[in-house]
């Protein structure tokens, strides 16, 4: 650390600062029409606004046309998994979903409410936001902990006609794996052939080994490896695993430990915990291997520590300090456009496959000027260290968001046959 950089305790007071002042929160509502005499308020109020709720009462899709519904996302939440931290409570993750908001604003120009749900019991918190879903054009899902997360968003996107995405499952799940084909590529491997492994049976870990067979694995090359080991069929807890573990169960073999499963494999991914993989663990791997150590902010295994003992491997992390970041940021503003665009029903398998192939075709194309200079680089090409797009990327909208569009409405999703920008 430099002489100038701030220490833990002035980073901490600086987040509390920014957060506190000027005024408290991160978001605040904009007035989007004039409202400036006594003309605009008969329209906006008594008695113009009948007129809009008469078209609603006579077509539901009028809402579209007369209200922010077809640009606004609810980023809902119950508080049991948020960030790092854990079970904090509804009101504690209120900073971390104000802070989703001003990202889906930023990055995609979509309105937000955030909604925190006070229960920890999946159908109290299924009905609460199934009755208020009509409110919005989508919904986010954010920080619900696993197994509980699964049943939710399964419900609800049985429930409600707008979209439901929870994006610690799904937008881990395609940046992952949009970052997982440039590198296989790299590697000279294929999806198909690859032996991956997977540290970390929750949210993130099921959603990616799911996208990762739409878009060609096999499923006998897949191990999933809890805090237990690897999860198979004849193990003595099987029968009281949940659903979304036994999907991924191999069959019994001598690959019980992670070190065991990484014997021969090509991929590495964690969602898990800090310093799990030790390693001389890496030298079991296949040549040229992949690396995705995920876990935030510690990885299951420094950069450092494994490019010493394989300089052979691609690697990518959560931070942002080390090259390839698997961001989120990637992904949920510009999927969510896309699908609000057409105003989706759903988000689909098509949609997600579209999303992960058009930020992995994004990353092969020249870099644009301004995102060297806002990263303070002097060149930047497709290769081992740049395998995903940067956040800051202005290029990611114009690419992922139509591209997911398109998939809407050629999967018989979306409302619109042809893309309209909000």
């Amino acid at each position: 650390m430099n002489a100038s950089d701030p220490t833990p305790a002035e980073l901490q007071q600086a987040a509390l600062d920014y957060h506190e002042f000027p005024r408290p929160g991160k978001l605040g509502i904009a007035i989007t029409k004039p409202v400036e005499g006594p003309g605009d308020l008969s329209l906006a109020y008594s008695p113009g606004v009948a007129e809009p709720v008469l078209a609603i009462q006579q077509d539901a899709e009028a809402a579209y046309r007369y209200t922010a519904k077809g640009n606004l996302v609810a980023v809902i939440s119950n508080g049991t998994a948020v960030l790092g931290l854990g079970d904090c409570g509804a009101l504690a993750g209120k900073p971390v979903m104000e802070g989703k908001a001003v990202l889906f604003k930023k990055f995609a120009d979509i309105d937000v409410f955030d909604i925190e749900v006070d229960t920890k019991d999946p159908q109290e918190f299924i009905d609460t936001v199934a009755r208020i879903s009509g409110t919005f054009g989508g919904i986010n899902l954010e920080d619900i902990a696993a197994p509980a997360c699964f049943e939710i968003e399964r419900a609800l996107v049985e429930r409600c006609d707008i979209p439901v995405f929870h994006d610690d499952q799904h937008g881990t799940a395609i940046v992952l794996c949009a970052g997982l084909l440039n590198a296989l590529e790299l590697q000279g491997k294929t999806i198909d052939e690859a032996r991956i492994v997977c540290l970390g049976a929750g949210a993130a870990g099921i959603a990616s080994m799911r996208l990762a067979l739409e878009l060609g694995a096999r499923r006998e090359n897949l191990l999933l490896v809890d805090r237990k080991g690897v999860i198979h069929t004849g193990r003595e807890d099987y029968a009281t695993l949940n659903p979304e573990k036994r999907e991924f169960a191999a069959e019994p073999s001598e690959r019980r430990t992670l070190a065991g499963a990484l014997a021969g494999a090509d991929v590495f991914i964690g969602l898990s915990g800090p310093d799990l993989v030790r390693d001389e663990w890496l030298m079991l791997m296949n040549e040229r291997p992949i690396v995705f150590a995920l876990s935030n902010p510690v990885p299951e295994i420094r950069p450092e520590v494994a490019l010493k003992v394989r300089n052979d491997l691609i690697m990518a992390t959560g931070r942002s300090d080390y090259p390839n970041q698997v961001n989120n940021v990637l992904c949920f503003p510009f999927l969510f456009r896309g699908a609000l665009d057409v105003r989706a029903r759903l988000i689909n398998g098509a949609m997600k496959v579209a999303a992960v192939r058009a930020l992995a075709a994004l990353t092969r194309q020249a870099v644009p000027a301004e995102v060297l200079a806002a990263y303070g680089l002097k060149s930047l090409s497709f290769g081992p260290e740049y395998i995903i797009p940067k956040p800051l990327d202005p290029r990611l909208r114009d690419v992922v968001a139509p591209a997911v569009a398109r998939a809407a409405v050629d999967s018989g999703v979306a409302r619109l046959s042809a893309l309209r920008p909000a």
